[in-house]
């Protein structure tokens, strides 16, 4: 089985314009993405920058260009974009696309996507992504001056979660279930002195820590994490250590230690490892690797792992 995920840039500048890109069919980025995923060939996909819509019809319309290979799909309504009616940021300003419960210009902005040739049991996800950022055990919510940075108004209403923490289990053909870990952190920068995006990606990493240490009940038996972490275990900003113990967890997989998979170029951040696949411990790494998209495609590379038990 190849798990994979892809930060590819299937976000718009407002709701309805990827549909549009799509049936259209002349993005030349949809072009070197589609390609990216063919070759990779991956069974489940989660893609982790899909604009999401009530209907589902970007999903389904970008799905047809697989033919029937992907005929089990999955998105809900991520907290990117989601008013919350407060100035998030502290710039004085509310209603701009830092003041959502996660960035984003338009509720659904920027969202998370499944798509998989096996079974979704849509009954049995485990949605995390309303916890409240002050409700984590541990957290550690912004402060400026030894004072919070968020007023207690906003306290009582932020999530953790910029896009979404989910749990959904696949039914593989066995007939048993493998349960994918899915998320998109925020990227550790963009903000100011008080590190609000900072601090919120590695807490949002820190859920998934509470989550197989079984703090919110018995962990899943069987997982495999996929998504974007925005955190390097060794280089960028963001809080790397954090990064580098999760993946030297006892009960998970790594993959691809030290291989980067995004490139904003050396004008920029350069090369980093943002986006990850990673299997509980039960499960065997056959093979893993990257497949790079041309230059059309976005700075992320399509990550993928081939796991038996």
């Amino acid at each position: 089985m190849r798990i994979a995920t892809f930060a590819a840039p299937l976000s718009r500048d407002g709701p309805g314009l990827l549909l549009r890109d799509i049936q259209k069919g002349e993005d030349d980025s949809l072009t070197a993405i589609t390609f990216a995923i063919a070759q990779a060939a991956p069974d489940v996909l989660v893609l982790t920058d899909f604009d999401y819509d009530l209907d589902g019809l970007a999903l389904a319309a970008f799905a047809q260009g697989f033919g029937a290979d992907y005929p089990y799909l999955f998105a809900r309504r991520p907290n990117a974009g989601l008013a919350t009616g407060y100035d998030i940021d502290g710039n004085g300003w509310t209603g701009e696309a830092r003041d959502a419960q996660g960035y984003g210009r338009f509720a659904g902005d920027g969202g998370i996507a499944i798509l998989s040739r096996y079974p979704v049991a849509v009954d049995a996800v485990t949605d995390l992504s309303a916890m409240l950022w002050r409700d984590l055990p541990d957290a550690v919510l912004p402060q400026v001056g030894g004072a919070p940075f968020f007023p207690s108004e906003v306290q009582d209403i932020l999530r953790l979660s910029s896009t979404a923490h989910w749990i959904v289990p696949i039914r593989l053909p066995d007939d048993t279930l493998v349960s994918i870990m899915a998320f998109a952190a925020t990227p550790p920068v963009f903000d100011g002195p008080e590190d609000i995006n900072g601090l919120r990606s590695r807490d949002e990493l820190r859920l998934w820590e509470h989550v197989l240490d079984g703090t919110f009940g018995p962990p899943p038996d069987s997982f495999i994490l996929a998504g974007n972490s925005n955190l390097d275990p060794t280089g960028g900003q963001g809080d790397r250590e954090a990064m580098a113990a999760f993946l030297a967890r006892g009960d998970l997989n790594d993959p691809h230690p030290g291989t980067t998979n995004a490139d904003w170029g050396a004008d920029s951040a350069g090369k980093l490892r943002v986006s990850y696949v990673l299997p509980s411990s039960d499960w065997r790494i056959i093979d893993a690797g990257i497949t790079v998209a041309d230059v059309n495609g976005g700075p992320h590379s399509l990550v993928w792992v081939d796991v038996s038990r």
